[in-house]
């Protein structure tokens, strides 16, 4: 009688482990996606924004600049006509 009490313990034991490991499983994928999302909104809010007004003022010197040099003609659209 012993002996099939320590088989359902251990059968218990390993069924409760495999429980917690699929538990564990489970919160570290729940926290991966948690991190994915405040990645995203980082991303989202913070950089792209920077990186738009960055790339727009320097786009905007450029076009100020060639203006200054063309005008606004057909060479400011097409380059400089040789």
């Amino acid at each position: 009688m012993p002996r099939s009490v320590a088989s359902l313990d251990s059968i218990s034991l390993s069924s409760d482990n495999s429980y917690d490991i699929e538990e564990e499983e489970r919160i570290a994928e729940q926290e991966w996606n948690e991190s994915m999302a405040q990645l995203q909104q980082l991303v989202s809010f913070i950089l792209l924004p920077i990186l738009g007004r960055w790339l727009g003022r320097k786009w905007s010197y450029w076009a100020y600049a060639r203006y200054l040099r063309f005008g606004l003609g057909k060479s400011f659209f097409l380059g400089e006509q040789r």
